[in-house]
């Protein structure tokens, strides 16, 4: 049995997901070419390395223009996704990402689902974030994905709403029933969408199984910690004789 493992040791967010998973043998061109089935516009896409604690990982980017950067609605969202050309199976994992951040949202601000505007999370890096993540996933094709138990961090983070608490509270609403401790590092290691991604696509949460690892990848974020500021996600099998 294929299994995928993200090792969150420093938390994870969207764009870490993304360039961990570029390292288990994506082809980039068509990781790319399946992003431009996405009726969006005015954004790069930027592939990098970084190197973190002398770890060397990869970095991914979207730049996009400011006036794209607007806020936009569930229905906004679904309608991207739905008029896009991608396989359905990636439009069913990023609407599924994007609804559990709807409700979380909605229930921290008071608001049903399909009254939330997105705000950071609407823009077209999440936006890319979140199905760059369901495409990859594809690719690999996984027969079970198993996430650690994820570092919240601590301190405050600037908004749109001014200062708020880390973990954000719509990350927090996304956290229940996932397993978090503190690691004692200050500042935000799981993103709202880092949180989403892991809530949505999780089949367990827990130590790597005993398995073969076949490919092991790195995905820096842009921040500095004492530790290494890395997502790592192995690729390999277990042998369900065994189980």
């Amino acid at each position: 049995m294929r299994f995928l493992y993200f090792d969150c040791f420093a938390g994870i967010s969207g764009d870490m997901t993304i360039s961990s998973l570029l390292s288990h043998g994506v082809d980039v061109d068509k990781f790319k070419g399946e992003l431009s089935k996405l009726p969006l516009s005015g954004y790069d896409l930027v592939f990098g390395s970084a190197t973190k604690n002398g770890i060397t990982a990869n970095t991914f980017k979207v730049n996009y223009d400011d006036y794209h950067h607007h806020h936009r609605t569930m229905k906004d969202i679904e309608n991207i996704i739905n008029q896009s050309s991608l396989n359905e199976d990636v439009k069913e994992m990023s609407l599924k990402i994007f609804r559990n951040l709807a409700d979380a949202e909605g229930k921290v601000h008071g608001l049903l689902p399909e009254e939330v505007h997105f705000h950071e999370v609407g823009a077209v890096d999440s936006i890319i974030d979140i199905v760059g993540t369901s495409v990859l996933i594809n690719m690999i094709a996984p027969d079970k994905i198993i996430f650690s138990k994820l570092p919240v961090g601590s301190g405050f983070v600037n908004s749109q709403h001014g200062m708020i608490p880390v973990p954000a509270p719509a990350t927090a609403e996304l956290l229940k029933g996932i397993p978090v401790y503190d690691n004692g590092i200050s500042g935000e290691l799981v993103t709202p969408t880092g949180a989403a991604i892991a809530k949505t696509i999780a089949d367990e949460f827990g130590t790597i199984p005993e398995a073969k690892i076949d490919s092991i990848g790195y995905g820096a974020g842009f921040k500095d910690f004492e530790v290494p500021n890395v997502l790592r996600t192995m690729v390999g099998t277990i042998d369900v004789k065994k189980k």
